[in-house]
């Protein structure tokens, strides 16, 4: 019984004596891993200080202080493993580091996929920060492309979060990819409207309206012959931001309209022509030739 209790006092002695050589080690790699959250914020700022004025691209800085960030990290953690357990050699870490990476990779595939879709769109850069995009049934300004979503921000003041991955197999329109961006606006006229003097007019009137570019210059095309109207498409061009397009088209409208009413150019309301017939002057066969003419009106 004696030797029982030497036995496993013994075994405590050495357990409390492995314990304290390893508190100062474990103290040590907690200190780096505290000193990495500050060497980490410097490398941002450093990489910030570095890539302002050598990249025009904002998502390549973006990508840039990412990348900086991460591998302060994880070169802190690697760092505090190693001291933490002495008898851990750097290629036993990268051989973990593979094995483990896998089985990670399994457990998080979504998260990974979402991860390299971000930095692809960082490298390729389809849209810039503050281009106004349309993906799917979401529409609005891109904030920031994270490492797994893009913010984009509605013209309703909405913070949307799209997966990155969706972006890049989905088809996005870029809206303000270009300096300029066309507006197609439809204009019906009365059929004994002279259609020379109403397409001068329409040219001269939305050449005329504030926020129109004259390069490229605004078109005035006849497209069809409608059920009242005869339609014109007045197509112009504009700045490319929402806002833009929409207080110009207003300022079209109001403009078009004001000219049509001083040059006595009638816009029609849709017209329905109804005809009735009086069927008990019909015989169900032979209808007399008196009886022939139907009575008709038109409904305005």
């Amino acid at each position: 019984m004696e030797q029982l209790i030497n036995t496993v006092l013994r075994s405590l002695s050495e357990v409390v004596a492995s314990t304290v050589k390893v508190i100062p080690a474990l103290l040590v790699a907690l200190i780096i891993v505290f000193l990495t959250r500050y060497a980490a914020q410097f490398v941002q700022n450093l990489v910030i200080s570095a890539t302002k004025h050598t990249l025009r691209s904002e998502s390549l800085k973006l990508l840039a202080v990412k990348s900086g960030h991460i591998c302060t990290w994880v070169a802190g953690v690697i760092l505090a493993g190693v001291v933490a357990f002495p008898g851990l050699e750097l290629g036993d870490v990268i051989a973990t580091l593979g094995l483990g990476s896998v089985a990670i990779g399994f457990a998080f595939q979504d998260i990974f996929k979402n991860f390299l879709a971000g930095i692809l769109l960082l490298i390729q850069e389809p849209f810039r920060i503050g281009d106004q995009i349309i993906v799917n049934d979401y529409e609005g300004t891109v904030e920031r492309v994270d490492i797994r979503t893009t913010k984009i921000r509605t013209y309703q003041g909405e913070r949307v979060l799209i997966p990155n991955s969706t972006i890049f197999t989905s088809a996005v329109q870029v809206r303000t990819a270009f300096d300029a961006r066309r507006t197609d606006l439809g204009v019906g006229v009365d059929y004994n409207t002279p259609l020379p003097q109403a397409q001068s007019l329409l040219w001269r009137t939305i050449a005329g309206t504030e926020g129109v570019l004259s390069d490229p210059t605004p078109e005035i095309d006849l497209v069809n012959f409608g059920d009242s109207s005869i339609d014109f498409v007045v197509r112009y061009w504009t700045r490319p931001q929402q806002k833009q397009v929409r207080y110009v088209q207003t300022q079209a409208v109001l403009a078009i309209k004001q000219a049509f009413d001083a040059a006595d150019i009638n816009i029609p309301y849709p017209i329905r022509t109804v005809y009735y017939y009086d069927q008990e002057q019909f015989h169900e066969a032979h209808p007399t030739s008196t009886d022939s003419q139907p009575n008709h009106r038109q409904n305005r």
